[in-house]
């Protein structure tokens, strides 16, 4: 995933949204939409995937039968014949990017017109095999649009890690017979930053020099090479010693807020390491830097004056703290929902109240869906563009097959949907499992404004029948630590199972120490607060008292645990370093195993 946007109750807060649209913007909306959706279909509909996947069956029939270049016809034919899809109609036109040999002739107009640049990876935060999808170049005038610009300008320096590494190339023979292509398999945000800045892998070496204005990403703390270690630790290290030494940041964006969380712990861990380093200038003994180390070197110069503040400032910890460190800091961009949303606190705490907070987009591997909403609270409220696709919804609250997928004209405020998405990169209805609510429609536009809620099929089905939401299970535990544990680490749930009936067995990692008399005692607190926060799911509450249900359980990890946990995934799925997140409900076995052997003590 891309971005998932606060999980936070409906409430409308936001005083020039419209509740419903005239009927003036609601044709307004229309016209755009149709518009949209005709530039992505028609040209796409001459793909081997719409030529040939059986789920568009009955809709090349329909276009075959009536008169093809007539608009209206054609809309009609998309929405009264094709199906909402999942990923499996397209996973084996997927594979021929992988088969071996590559040839340009199986591959060219997969899913949509030529080639794509990239495949982007999801971040598998379900704990599924990763999912590929081809990434096609948008229009010139579009790659630089705000949904798709990850660095925007700015005064002063960015502290953005970014990976611009790969896990895989896949080599493509071109038609000539003579040459081949070279095609990255990454995440989609390490695609487009490629892309923007029009690089090809066979180059990446040519480049280890580079920084600022060079990488047409002007004002980033790091130099190119950075980008390019792929050992977790050495990467969030380097990008810390670098980030440090420079006090002119004014920016820090990170794509989940617990990512930075995880900075910082990278930070407190190694204070005394990075401090001498500066002081030094000295690039530190880590695996795998032989091939960066020496144009690292060339950008890094003893200064032991800055060294010296930073002493005195401390590592992280005070309110604030990176105000002190970064006292031009005024900006802070990252995910605070979702799987980051009980990193928030820290987050916080650490940036202090002067710092303004906001989301990058809200969105997928699959599309770019939404940008937020300056006009209400660009953290959580996002408005939904048909720039990298055309979103339509499923009302949550019918089931299949009965399903009608809706048009952004039929939404109703307060309403909780699911987004459908057909893409500029050849996806036709795509599901991507999410649910959002409808807190308006812009005023210029009549494009809906939303909230993202939760997963659909995110919630954890236990023995008994009942599920909680992700959202719900979210909200209770960190309601459940401001007030009785502290400032949460990290978590994750997973079924607790060690009695009968299973129930939600909370794993979770905190800062401070963990061996206070204050935990031993009212921390226990924890637990019933989660319960009667979880009661309130009429479900939950009516298994309870049924017997079919028990109270949540809430057991505590030692320190590092969910770094360690990054690591591995990363390591595991070549999903990039700064997109790797922990997911608020665990199924993968392995982790799930492993994390419980890191448990130290329960509430």
């Amino acid at each position: 995933m891309v971005s998932r946007s606060n999980p936070t109750p409906y409430c409308n807060n936001v005083t020039d949204l419209q509740d419903s649209l005239s009927a003036e913007l609601s044709q307004r909306l229309k016209d755009l939409l149709d518009q949209a959706l005709l530039g992505f279909i028609r040209p796409n509909s001459m793909s081997q995937f719409a030529q040939h996947a059986s789920e568009l069956a009955n809709f090349r029939e329909a276009i075959a039968q009536g008169n093809s270049n007539d608009d209206i016809e054609f809309l009609r034919s998309f929405r009264e014949f094709v199906p909402t899809t999942n990923y499996e109609p397209y996973r084996p036109f997927i594979a021929k990017f992988f088969a071996t040999p590559c040839k340009e002739s199986d591959v060219k107009n997969m899913f949509a017109p030529g080639l794509p640049y990239c495949l982007a990876i999801s971040s598998t935060t379900s704990g599924r095999a990763p999912k590929t999808f081809p990434i096609y170049r948008p229009a010139s005038h579009l790659l630089h649009h705000p949904l798709y610009l990850s660095l925007r300008h700015s005064e002063g320096s960015t502290l953005s890690p970014s990976s611009l590494s790969f896990g895989q190339a896949l080599e493509m023979d071109l038609e000539d017979d003579q040459s081949s292509k070279m095609l990255p398999v990454c995440s989609v945000t390490v695609g487009f930053l490629r892309m923007q800045m029009n690089w090809v892998i066979e180059h990446d070496m040519d480049r280890l020099e580079l920084w600022g204005k060079q990488l047409s990403v002007p004002g980033t703390t790091g130099p190119y090479a950075i980008s390019l270690v792929k050992n977790y630790r050495a990467f969030f290290i380097l990008n810390a010693l670098f980030a440090l030494t420079d006090c002119r940041v004014t920016t820090i964006r990170f794509l989940f807020a617990s990512v930075f969380v995880n900075f910082l712990q990278y930070i407190e861990d190694e204070w005394t390491l990075l401090i001498d380093c500066i002081a030094k200038g000295i690039i530190p003994d880590m695996e795998n830097l032989e091939h960066v180390r020496e144009p690292l070197e060339k950008h890094f110069t003893p200064n032991p004056i800055r060294a010296a503040e930073l002493r005195e400032i401390g590592p992280p910890g005070i309110e604030g703290w990176a105000v002190r460190v970064w006292p031009d800091l005024t900006k802070f961009i990252g995910i605070t929902g979702g799987p980051a949303a009980a990193s928030v606190p820290k987050v916080t705490h650490v940036l202090g109240h002067s710092v303004a907070m906001q989301s990058p987009c809200y969105g997928s591997s699959e599309c770019y869906i939404a940008i937020p909403y300056f006009n209400g609270n660009p953290n959580t409220d996002f408005k939904v563009v048909p720039i990298d696709g055309v979103t339509e919804y499923l009302d949550v609250r019918y089931n299949e097959p009965s399903e009608r997928v809706l048009s952004a004209w039929e939404l109703e405020t307060g309403g909780h949907y699911e987004p459908v998405l057909t893409t500029r990169n050849g996806l036709w209805r795509y599901r991507i499992g999410d649910v959002i609510v409808v807190k308006g429609f812009a005023p210029d536009d009549g494009l809906p404004v939303i909230n993202y809620l939760h997963r659909r099929d995110g919630s954890l089905g236990l023995a008994y029948g009942t599920a909680c939401t992700e959202s719900q299970l979210t909200d209770a535990i960190v309601s459940a630590s401001e007030q009785w544990i502290g400032q949460i680490i990290d978590f994750t749930v997973v079924a607790d199972d060690r009695d009968t009936p299973a129930t939600y067995g909370y794993l979770v990692e905190i800062g401070g120490d963990i061996g206070s008399c204050l935990l031993r005692t009212e921390a226990k607190m924890a637990t019933q607060q989660i319960f009667e926060d979880l009661m309130e799911n009429n479900e939950y509450h009516m298994t309870f008292w049924q017997g079919r249900a028990r109270k949540p359980t809430v057991r505590l990890v030692k320190k590092g645990t969910f770094t360690e946990y990054r690591r591995q995934k990363c390591e595991k799925t070549n999903v990039s370093m700064a997109q790797v997140k922990v997911p608020i409900v665990l199924s993968d076995p392995s982790f799930r195993e492993w994390l419980l052997q890191k448990v130290i003590m329960e509430l």
